[in-house]
């Protein structure tokens, strides 16, 4: 995600989060910034709220639970008057946090649920589309931080007539891509307690039982007792992606693991990964990940030492 240009400090109210605020027909977009170091700041917003975070490190304590770090990259949603308590633990003039928080109306995202459960139901019945606050931590994924990025460009610099409009469409994208990043979570995490009662979670646990084994969408659409286009339309509906992505996703994490072993060699990997070809496997490692298999294994080696 790309940082929002800091305030000069002559300007700022305060140096812990202050707040810059860009009204929108149905949300708000709150730019805050902080400059030196606190602990126990207090934010709770009365709309559902997105957070991302854009520079520095927070430590957040929410839901009773554990207390963790929220970095860049990272997005979490918190319902409505759930109070946030926030420590700044590294911000300082010279290295300050900022994130972003999308407070968004309640009537938007009953529109857009209402909307997703009438034209794209789930695969199964007793599963519905909506925002679940038991998976508030994320990980942007390409599309979830794009859509974000749009949302901050139109709030901060869009002076047309159809800033509204537009910003409208893209924080109805944004909710498609926040509760199907859920979805994936929720399966991830879960997939062998569901896969009795869910058919995607069936699949998922077939998927990483058979990974190296030739992994066909006519036989995963048996699995899931479905013909293989609805299976295929239903799972990019529900995850935001293909079974093939999801199938090369699962490969590349094994990879990744198998390589943290530096007596594992690159081919080794490759098939134990479920891949078929060494030359594709290097290819789209190093496509996905930025480098090379074994750039990879030697850079994890030298951060282990």
């Amino acid at each position: 995600m790309q940082p929002v240009p800091l305030h000069p400090e002559p300007s700022l109210f305060s140096l812990v989060e202050n707040r810059s605020a860009y009204s929108l027909e149905n949300c708000e977009l709150n730019v805050f910034e902080t400059h030196q170091s606190a602990v126990n700041v207090n934010l709770s917003f009365k709309d559902w709220v997105l957070t991302s975070m854009l520079r520095g490190k927070k430590v957040m304590h929410l839901f009773n639970k554990p207390a963790f770090e929220y970095l860049p990259g990272e997005s979490v949603i918190v319902p409505p008057h759930e109070v946030m308590k926030i420590d700044f633990p590294e911000a300082e003039r010279t290295n300050p946090t900022q994130c972003v928080a999308l407070a968004i109306s309640a009537e938007q995202i009953r529109r857009t649920i209402d909307a997703l459960n009438e034209r794209c139901p789930k695969a199964d019945s007793q599963d519905q589309w909506g925002l679940n606050q038991n998976f508030f931590h994320l990980i942007n994924n390409q599309e979830l931080a794009e859509s974000i990025n749009r949302l901050i460009r139109l709030s901060l610099n869009d002076k047309t007539r159809e800033k509204d409009m537009l910003a409208g469409l893209t924080l109805r994208e944004l909710l498609i891509r926040l509760m199907q990043t859920q979805a994936r979570k929720l399966f991830e995490l879960n997939y062998a307690q569901l896969s009795g009662s869910y058919r995607f979670a069936h699949v998922m646990q077939y998927i990483k039982e058979n990974i190296t084994a030739k992994l066909e969408v006519d036989k995963l659409s048996e699995q899931a007792c479905m013909s293989r286009a609805n299976f295929f339309r239903k799972f990019k509906e529900q995850f935001g992606y293909t079974p093939a992505d999801y199938i090369l996703q699962e490969r590349l994490r094994l990879a990744k693991k198998y390589l943290q072993n530096p007596f594992n060699s690159i081919t080794q990997v490759c098939f134990m990964a479920g891949f078929q070809n060494l030359h594709y496997f290097i290819r789209v490692f190093k496509k996905v990940t930025g480098n090379t298999p074994k750039a990879y294994q030697q850079q994890y080696k030298i951060n282990e030492a």
